[in-house]
């Protein structure tokens, strides 16, 4: 059995790790503290954007794949998505990072 990271917990470090490679990140939906989902917004800052959503795979790992993108889209149409999302789950997080590169800085993306 393996133990889950609590999502506060995974946010602040994720912020943490984008701003140290120079990356604006933030909360923008406050989720569930230890149980929450998380998705991630990425925006271009050229009113693009793409969002990740975490998914389990058939092995029972997981990993990040693309709940908009991979190719940008019209970041109101992203916040949409997001938004929709968080009505069907009232406990998920929602983390914006703001890079011109369109980087996540995520090390497990399945797709």
């Amino acid at each position: 059995m393996s133990a889950r990271l609590a999502a506060g917990i995974w946010v602040a470090a994720h912020i943490r790790r984008c701003e140290i490679e120079g990356a604006a990140a933030f909360v923008a939906r406050k989720g569930a503290e230890e149980s929450g989902a998380v998705l991630l917004k990425i925006a271009t800052l050229d009113g693009q954007a793409r969002a990740l959503t975490r998914a389990t795979l058939g092995d029972g790992g997981s990993g990040w794949t693309w709940l908009v993108g991979p190719d940008p889209a019209p970041e109101p149409e992203v916040d949409q998505r997001l938004s929709r999302q968080a009505e069907f789950d009232p406990d998920v997080w929602v983390l914006e990072i703001e890079d011109r590169q369109g980087r996540h800085f995520l090390d497990d993306l399945i797709g």
